[in-house]
């Protein structure tokens, strides 16, 4: 059982002023930080966070990122930030959704992520085994809420 496509994360954030461009409305470079922020809950999700990639011999950079811009927040809304795990085999890609307090969409976008070996600085062709085992780990906690 794969989690891809079944994994998710759900963050908060209420839009700070400092987010805001002077109509009041939230820039269109912050919502790469707020994917950021559901992304590394994802990831915190199955213990695999940037730290955890380090320790392992890894960083994943972002070799891909889109977005689409539906429609507008401004400074002081709340929004929900989702990230969807879609793809872990030969990389990490990662979908959202950017919803407002009605829960209204108003901006979706994905990442895409590849494993490259700190000590060599090399692409790795595939994920790293580090990645599957604690996906699977995952996957046993949840099989044993089940149950």
């Amino acid at each position: 059982m794969s989690l891809d496509g079944q994994l998710k994360a759900v963050v908060n954030v209420k839009i700070p002023y400092q987010d805001a461009d002077p109509a009041g409305v939230a820039w269109h470079g912050n919502y790469f930080r707020y994917f950021d922020l559901a992304r590394c809950a994802l990831l915190d999700k199955f213990n695999y966070g940037y730290r955890e990639m380090e320790a392992a011999g890894h960083v994943w950079p972002i070799v891909d990122a889109k977005v689409r811009y539906v429609q507008t927040v401004s400074y002081d809304d709340e929004i929900t930030v989702e990230a969807l795990l879609v793809e872990s085999e030969y990389r990490l890609k990662i979908k959202y959704e950017v919803r407002d307090a009605s829960g209204r969409r108003v901006t979706k976008g994905e990442t895409t992520q590849v494993a490259v070996t700190i000590a060599t600085g090399e692409l790795c062709l595939g994920s790293p085994q580090v990645l599957f085992d604690r996906l699977e780990e995952l996957e046993k906690r949840l099989s044993q809420v089940e149950d």
